[in-house]
C-alpha cells in the first residue's frame, strides 16, 4: 500500500503558460488534533498554501492514520512514500541526533538553544544521507518523570518499571535502579492501567496532558529535552521551484521556534491543571542535580566512543558550545 499522492498535478493555465501544483502527503506521529505539535504543522500546510498561492500544498495526516510506525517516520520520508513529517522517533534513523537528548547533558533552554545551533549543519548533513531535507525542528519541555507511586527523590525510582523513549532515557532509570520499558504512546494508558509500567519519561505539555489520570505524582526532575524534526524527501523538495523552495524553509523557520514556544506555554498551564486536578507535583530533592550528573557524565563519554569518532565530535562540538 502506498500512501503518497505526488503525481496529482493540477494544470493551471495562465498568460498562455501552464504551472504545476505539487500536492504533498504528510505525517506526524502525533494523533491528537489539539497538540501545540499538531497545531503548528497545520499552520506550515496553511501558510505555505497561501504564501506559494497553491503552488504546494500539504495534506497533514495524524499519528496512527496512515500504516507508519513512529520509528519508521524519517525512512518513510526517504523513501518517498510521504513527502514531508514531523518526527519525534527519529533516532533509529538518525542516531547521531540523540547526542542532543542525553540525559543531563543539556539542562536549561539556553544550553539547548547553543547546543542545536552548534549541531544544526551535522544533522542537516546526516538527514542527508538519509535522502531527507532537514527543514527545522521544535521542541518539548523538559522531559520529568510521572509516576504511579510516590516519588520524592531518585532514589525512590528503585525497582520500579518506567517507559521510556530512548536507550539514553533508559540508562538514566537504570542508574538509579529502575527498570526502563520502551512502549509506544498508544500502548501507555493500558500498561499503566495493568502495571507494565510505573512511570514516564515526558513533559506535563506531552504525553501527560493525555495520560495524566494514570499519574498521580510527578517528580519535577528535568532527565532531558525531547525534539522533533521537521523533514521532507529529497527528491521532492528538489522538484519544487526555487521560490517555493525557499517559502517553505521560511515558514518552518518561523513555525518551528513558535511550536517550542507553545509547548513552552502549555507547560506552566498544563503543570497548574494537573495540579488542580490531584496530581502532586514534587520539587528536586538537594542533591539529586549532583548525584545525576556524577552518575550520567561518564555515560556520555562511554557513549560517544562506542558509537565511533563521528560521535565524539558531535559530543565535543556540543558540549563546546555549552561550555561543558
Amino acid at each position: 500500500m502506498t500512501f503518497k499522492t505526488l503525481g496529482a498535478v493540477a494544470l493551471i493555465a495562465a498568460s498562455g503558460t501552464v504551472a504545476c501544483a505539487d500536492d504533498w502527503t504528510a505525517y506526524t506521529y502525533s494523533s491528537v488534533s489539539t497538540t501545540s505539535a499538531v497545531k503548528g504543522m497545520n499552520r506550515i500546510a496553511e501558510r505555505v498554501a497561501a504564501e506559494t498561492e497553491g503552488d504546494l500544498t500539504i495534506d497533514l495526516h495524524l499519528g496512527k492514520t496512515l500504516q507508519i510506525a513512529s520509528a519508521d517516520i524519517t525512512q518513510a520520508v526517504g523513501d518517498g512514500i510521504i513527502d514531508m513529517a514531523a518526527d519525534f522517533f527519529f533516532s533509529g534513523s538518525v542516531p547521531l541526533a540523540r547526542v542532543l537528548n542525553l540525559p543531563m547533558l543539556i539542562e536549561n533552554d539556553e544550553e539547548w538553544a547553543a547546543a542545536y545551533a552548534a549541531m544544526e549543519p551535522t544533522l542537516v548533513e546526516a538527514f542527508a544521507d538519509q535522502g531527507v531535507v532537514l527543514l527545522g525542528s521544535y521542541r518539548y519541555p523538559e522531559q520529568t518523570i510521572f509516576t504511579t507511586f510516590e516519588i520524592n527523590s531518585l532514589a525512590d525510582l528503585e525497582g520500579h518499571k518506567i517507559r521510556v523513549t530512548s536507550p539514553e532515557q533508559g540508562k538514566f532509570i537504570e542508574e538509579f535502579g529502575g527498570a526502563p520499558i520502551t512502549l509506544s504512546g498508544s500502548e501507555v494508558p493500558t500498561s499503566l492501567e495493568r502495571g507494565v509500567i510505573e512511570g514516564v519519561l515526558t513533559a506535563s505539555a506531552g504525553g501527560a496532558k493525555n495520560w495524566h489520570e494514570f499519574l498521580p505524582f510527578n517528580y519535577r526532575f528535568a532527565v532531558n529535552y525531547g525534539n522533533s524534526m521537521i523533514i521532507a524527501n529529497a527528491d521532492s523538495f528538489d522538484a519544487l521551484s526555487e521560490d517555493t523552495q525557499a517559502a517553505l524553509r521560511a515558514i518552518v523557520a518561523e513555525e518551528g521556534p513558535k511550536t517550542t514556544e507553545a509547548f513552552l506555554e502549555d507547560e506552566d498551564v498544563q503543570k497548574k491543571a494537573q495540579s488542580e486536578a490531584g496530581m502532586t507535583l514534587v520539587s528536586m530533592a538537594d542533591g539529586d542535580a549532583a548525584a545525576a550528573n556524577a552518575k550520567l557524565a561518564p555515560f556520555w563519554e562511554a557513549w560517544a566512543k562506542e558509537n565511533g569518532p563521528e560521535y565524539e565530535a558531535a559530543l565535543a562540538t556540543v558540549r563546546e558550545a555549552i561550555g561543558k
